[in-house]
């Protein structure tokens, strides 16, 4: 059985075997998650997102998808780039949120994972509701994961209280 927790922390010092980027579709850094991923995997992460670019997703990465680098100089093995719906450009749509868990998970077990670290994607600058995206995760990684998954555990890795809250809230329902 795939265990689920929720923690407050610094997701690029979780020792899992894949953390989930929420990267924006050109996949060479930003701010948030994002740039805090690519600090500390260090400027291989940039050269890798590149040639993703270069070779897969020359317009970049479409929302609601994911793809995996190596995690250079991060504990984890892989990062996995997801792309979230920004609510303020009218990505209101709650099925490509869920396509984020869902990809990410899925790209997490085609690379041999067996645990692997989420942040709440899109609920920062991209405007969702913690709770809205609380809920949509922890629904989605219930129905993607089970007894006899490869993904042993999926960790939700929050930066703040309010959100490890709506997180903790979610896992209870």
């Amino acid at each position: 059985m795939t265990r689920i927790t929720a923690v407050r922390g610094d997701l690029t010092a979780e020792v899992v075997d894949a953390i989930v980027n929420a990267a924006n579709s050109s996949l060479l850094g930003g701010g948030g998650v994002d740039g805090a991923i690519h600090r500390a995997a260090g400027p291989r992460l940039l050269e890798a997102c590149r040639e993703v670019r270069r070779t897969a997703y020359p317009d970049g990465l479409p929302t609601g998808y994911a793809v995996a680098t190596p995690g250079f100089d991060l504990p984890a093995r892989f990062v996995i780039h997801t792309v979230g719906p920004n609510r303020h450009a009218g990505q209101t749509d709650s099925a490509l949120l869920a396509s984020c868990f869902r990809e990410s998970l899925r790209i997490a077990r085609e690379a041999g994972a067996r645990s692997i670290a989420f942040p709440a994607v899109s609920a920062g600058v991209y405007g969702w509701a913690a709770g809205e995206v609380a809920r949509i995760a922890v629904e989605t990684v219930r129905a993607e994961t089970g007894d006899g998954d490869a993904i042993e555990l999926v960790r939700f890795v929050l930066f703040s209280q309010p959100l490890l809250s709506a997180f903790d809230a979610a896992l209870t329902d």
